[in-house]
């Protein structure tokens, strides 16, 4: 059995591991708060820009573009969405294990030599780079620093050569971020753009709450305000518009800025998942801490009454036989 002082600097040394899993814990519930607000304010934008297509494609859904025309896959790159630091449970290696499935699966297609990866984080760019896979630059600033203008330029640049013939087919993996409880780790078509499944995504999305707890969450879900989707109800911008100069000069303009929102909706997905695992973790972590401290002072208290009751029987064993 451990000693009083052993068990008391056991003690010490868990309640300074509590207090620093719950520091962790408040500052990704404030950085979840600001990804959260990141992706509200991003919203309006995604919901005209599927109104525009959606009315487009009522108008004139024969339509093309090069950006929605498959091609046979000779070539392929793969965007992945990871962190830069750890300590968020296993959201880091779930991304690395579907990201080695993905390519395991690709390279007896292709060939593995045929297979470019994008990093967008410091922990999947390290994982690749120590398996062998070609990787194409480094973007874990992106993670740190979201930003659509750096989206844009990824964007454009992976859309060039997609254009230009050197990659057939470009997939993002990432979580998709639904509520501060629930992220779903997504494999999504980013070239060709298949605009009929981008437009009927999962649009669901819980961006007022960081409470994590699956009792607090089933509570919110029942007192929730209810919405009413017309997902099928597509209505045109007005009832008889004109296209100038055409349909499809009209659509290669936007496409790309399609483009550009899923790379952006992307990350700030993966960001926003990232800081919820966290505070998950840290708040499992904080918990355990908890009831670890509830044994060892029970086990403190135990031994303590334990050396006293030995004290007071020698003192009465020696007056006894004094």
């Amino acid at each position: 059995m451990p000693s009083l002082k052993e068990i008391k600097g056991r003690i010490a040394s868990v309640q300074s591991t509590r207090k620093i899993t719950s520091a962790m814990k408040m500052v990704a519930s404030s950085k979840l708060h600001h990804a959260q607000v990141a992706i509200q304010n991003m919203l309006p934008y995604e919901t005209m820009l599927e109104h525009i297509l959606k009315s487009f494609l009522a108008a004139e859904a024969e339509a093309q573009t090069i950006f929605d025309q498959e091609r046979p896959v000779k070539r392929v790159a793969l965007v992945i969405f990871s962190s830069n630091s750890s300590l968020c449970g296993g959201f880091n290696a779930n991304i690395i294990k579907l990201m080695q499935h993905t390519v395991d699966g690709l390279a007896q297609e292709i060939g593995r030599d045929n297979i470019d990866i994008y990093p967008i984080g410091r922990k999947v760019a390290e994982k690749a780079q120590k398996l062998g896979y070609q990787v194409m630059g480094t973007y874990a600033d992106m993670i740190d620093h979201p930003n659509v203008h750096q989206c844009i330029e990824m964007a454009m640049d992976i859309g060039r050569r997609f254009a230009e013939g050197e990659i057939d087919k470009v997939e993002l993996i990432y979580h998709h971020f639904k509520s501060a409880g629930s992220q779903i780790l997504t494999t999504k078509t980013f070239l060709p753009i298949d605009i009929e499944s981008e437009l009927e995504r999962d649009h669901e999305r819980d961006l007022t709450s960081n409470v994590a707890t699956k009792k607090a969450q089933d509570y919110l879900k029942k007192n929730r305000r209810k919405r009413e989707y017309k997902e099928d109800e597509t209505k045109p911008l007005n009832d008889n518009f004109i296209v100038e100069p055409d349909m499809n000069t009209v659509l290669s303009q936007l496409m790309p800025k399609l483009a550009h929102l899923m790379l952006y909706t992307a990350l700030l997905d993966s960001v926003a998942s990232e800081h919820a695992a966290r505070m998950v973790a840290m708040q499992t972590a904080t918990d355990n801490a908890d009831e670890l401290l509830r044994q060892l002072n029970l086990q403190y208290n135990k031994s303590r009454q334990q050396a006293i009751t030995s004290e007071l029987l020698d003192i009465v064993g020696g007056s006894v036989n004094n």
